[in-house]
């Protein structure tokens, strides 16, 4: 879908959605915030009006050669990427689609980011300005469409990962980047260990990755860039061509592994830890940053292992977990509070989404 074609198509219902707000905190009536609803699974339940965003949509601005573009939070994916796509740029980050129905506020909201995330950068470290409506009924604008626009406390950026506690997302102002000129992937066949020591090792070399996973039984390698580093980087590394869908399926979670009914969990560790002592099936990501874990194992348990290599866990398994998002040290609890109440005084906005105290 061209620029154009999805400018004229645009909706504005930022009106109607500032009135929204206003009536609920003249009622102090809580507000459940949805997109495509595309990561309702994420989370705790919330108790509130539903507030749906998703005719909020259209590009509002793009201009390729500064390599910005401006949509509605209500703009999906999908149409956000064909413009995208018509340019040969690209979102770096990779948000995940989830069946084309994931929406570009919900995204940003979410912060998720695919493969690519480790070597180009979060959705956050894109978010350039955005339009948000406060817990004031006030429909303001943050940041802006220029790199360096931060002065004091980045709010813009603030909102990625803030799963609409904070505010209202209406609006969002991206750097993009150019598509690679080359991608080829690779498979070596070897054990998850020697794959993370390898991926530590190449870590300090000056190699074109941008997706590295473990699948349990070979390591895949996604390398990006020129043509000739590119090429003499697979002649360095050798191995096997590997599907490039591979990298589309793992972000969508389309993989066999995913559909194991087990519960399936998150983790986050540092870069180099080695492969975890837990029960289930275990599938590599982020070069190691990342761990996706279908297993029985109890919350408690679980968290314990990972807290005690410095890391922490995400159930993405609606309903499965008390607290879906790992729980949040004394002191920093006290920090969401306190920023909660500055920007949502009447804690209307996707109230106990993230934590039951916010």
């Amino acid at each position: 879908m061209s620029t154009a074609s999805m400018i004229e198509r645009a909706d504005d219902s930022a009106a109607v959605l500032v009135e929204q707000v206003q009536d609920a905190l003249s009622q102090r009536r809580p507000l459940a915030i949805r997109g495509g609803d595309s990561k309702a699974f994420l989370g705790r339940m919330v108790d509130g009006e539903p507030l749906d965003m998703r005719a909020h949509i259209g590009i509002v601005s793009y201009d390729p050669t500064e390599l910005v573009v401006t949509a509605r939070a209500g703009t999906t994916l999908v149409d956000l990427v064909a413009a995208l796509d018509a340019h040969e740029q690209m979102l770096p980050f990779e948000p995940p689609r989830f069946d084309g129905v994931a929406t570009l506020g919900g995204s940003i909201a979410s912060g998720l980011s695919g493969p690519r995330r480790p070597w180009a950068g979060s959705a956050r470290d894109f978010v350039l300005g955005t339009r948000v409506i406060t817990g004031h009924g006030k429909h303001l604008r943050f940041g802006g469409e220029v790199m360096k626009n931060v002065a004091g406390y980045d709010l813009s950026r603030l909102m990625a990962g803030s799963f609409g506690c904070l505010g209202i997302i209406t609006e969002v102002s991206l750097k993009v980047l150019p598509k690679p000129r080359l991608c080829r992937s690779l498979r070596l066949e070897m054990p998850a260990d020697r794959a993370l020591l390898k991926l530590s090792e190449w870590g300090q070399q000056p190699l074109p990755i941008s997706g590295a996973c473990h699948d349990g039984s070979a390591l895949c390698l996604r390398l990006e860039g020129g043509e000739g580093s590119v090429l003499a980087a697979c002649d360095r590394l050798g191995g096997e061509p590997q599907q490039a869908s591979l990298w589309d399926d793992l972000r969508e979670q389309r993989l066999d592994f995913f559909r194991d009914p087990r519960p399936l969990w998150r983790l986050s560790v540092p870069l180099a830890t080695p492969s975890l002592a837990v029960p289930g099936e275990q599938f590599i990501d982020w070069g190691g940053a990342q761990r996706w874990l279908k297993s029985d194992m109890s919350e408690a348990d679980l968290r314990r292992i990972v807290t005690e290599v410095g890391g922490h866990a995400i159930c993405y398994t609606a309903g499965h977990a008390a607290s879906p998002f790992h729980p949040l040290p004394t002191g920093l609890m006290r920090y969401h509070r306190q920023l909660k109440a500055a920007l949502d005084p009447q804690g209307i906005f996707n109230p106990g989404r993230q934590y039951a105290e916010v």
